[in-house]
């Protein structure tokens, strides 16, 4: 195997003890053996190293090649810079010089990725960064993405368990332990760094405008985090902020008493929220591509045509949602069906391949407790504690908006399965909050 090689798999307990050493000692400085959230760190952990470990054996085994091994390529030219001087190296990571310059066209002109992708370059730099702990090893680098990932989804984790203490393990086992999120989540991959970085901004806006702390590190992080997202995926982004912007607006709402105000200043805030999101569309059409207002419609055309014309001639995992006309009007017609397609398919009959049967089990068990919620807790009350409670609308709000855009550009359960999982934490959150908060007065039984 050209990426995975007999180094990786001598190492890679070593990492793991490593890994495991650092942790034991991070989780017992700072949570207490009282502390609820004790016994979740390592388990979560280990969820993400097993899930990072195979997923690297899977791409390497079953599929071949990925873009995965694409970044991991790429670290390897930037990381070569090294044996000629630490600068050239730098000047490489901070991608300072021009693609022709003569001192470093011969990594540049191996650099696909440098002038075409940036999103996909930055990936790389972490990896070379992350790579020089390692002896520049693919397994041992995915590793280290999974901690990363990991501390993103535990700052998310603290988040949600901070607002809902009586909750704390149903908290967990959205956030922490759902299968696709820890695997697809784990690998060397944007996805990986796209979760830490959600994760932790989720985390920061909450200290910095729900509990007011205002701590330079705090609004060091935002920033971080919303640069890091803004370069690598930012459409999630664009769904992101108008979600977050609802949630830090309506939970300052709730210390005005007059009802009429309240409704008049929500719906302001819901005008002003759309309209800022157009705003941002069309503001960052170049960095959104495929996904800014220009370009969604043509995109999910062709995409529709090539993942149809994959599936007829190579038994390919692609999905229909019918006859679609591709202008903007048009696709929100079919909202309800990508958002379906996003949260619960695959179903079992369409999972042509052992690894998307995984995720169709995955959505289906989504189906299921979302029927369950429905039925038990009753549309009303649904709705009522919706329309009660921040935290669950900043959830739904966010997953349903992001759920529409994959699905309606998607087209492929494979490829889906990786892009959807930015949303799953927090729609899973919504679901169940809405259950748990009315288990007594409804007299439910738990499923968690």
């Amino acid at each position: 195997m050209k990426y995975i090689t007999l180094l990786d798999y001598v190492l890679l307990p070593f990492y793991f003890l490593a890994i495991y050493f650092i942790a034991i000692r991070v989780r017992n400085k700072n949570y207490t053996l009282a502390n609820p959230l004790r016994k979740y760190f390592i388990p979560a952990l280990s969820v993400k190293l097993f899930g990072s470990v195979f997923l690297a054996l899977i791409y390497g085994y079953y599929y071949g090649y990925s873009d995965s091994f694409g970044f991991f390529e790429h670290s390897q030219v930037i990381t070569s810079a090294l044996k000629e001087s630490p600068t050239k190296w730098l000047g490489l990571v901070f991608h300072i010089p021009g693609s022709y310059d003569p001192d470093y066209y011969k990594y540049t002109s191996n650099l696909y990725w440098y002038t075409v992708d940036d999103a996909s370059y930055i990936v790389a730099v972490f990896a070379s960064i992350l790579g020089l702990l390692n002896f520049n090893t693919y397994i041992p680098t995915s590793l280290l993405f999974a901690c990363i990932s990991f501390s993103g989804v535990w700052a998310l984790f603290k988040t949600f368990s901070a607002l809902y203490p009586k909750f704390t393990k149903q908290i967990a086992v959205c956030i922490l332990f759902i299968p696709g999120v820890v695997m697809w989540g784990s690998g060397l991959l944007k996805d990986t760094l796209c979760l830490f970085a959600l994760g932790w901004f989720t985390h920061g806006i909450f200290r910095l405008l729900i509990q007011k702390d205002f701590r330079v590190s705090n609004i060091v992080l935002v920033i971080a985090c919303f640069l890091l997202l803004a370069k690598v995926k930012i459409y999630i982004l664009v769904a992101f902020l108008p979600a977050i912007g609802i949630w830090i607006l309506f939970s300052y709402l709730r210390g005005v008493t007059n009802r009429g105000l309240r409704a008049l200043v929500r719906f302001g805030v819901l005008g002003i929220v759309i309209g800022f999101s157009f705003f941002l569309m069309q503001r960052f059409q170049e960095q959104l591509g495929a996904y800014s207002l220009e370009k969604i419609s043509s995109y999910a055309e062709s995409t529709r045509d090539w993942i149809v014309y994959s599936t007829e001639t190579q038994d390919g995992s692609g999905y229909s949602l019918g006859n679609v006309q591709f202008t903007p009007t048009g696709m929100l017609a079919k909202f309800p069906q990508a958002v379906n397609v996003t949260l619960f398919r695959p179903y079992l009959w369409e999972a042509k391949k052992p690894i998307v049967m995984l995720s169709a089990i995955e959505s289906l068990a989504f189906l299921l407790v979302t029927i369950l919620v429905l039925y038990r807790v009753g549309l009303k009350r649904t709705w009522q504690t919706i329309t009660e409670d921040n935290n669950i609308q900043f959830c739904l709000i966010f997953s349903i908006v992001f759920s529409f855009a994959v699905g309606i550009t998607t087209y492929n359960f494979g490829s889906l399965s990786r892009y959807k999982i930015p949303c799953i934490p927090f729609y899973a959150l919504g679901i169940v909050l809405i259950y748990y908060k009315n288990i007594q007065s409804k007299k439910l039984l738990p499923f968690l």
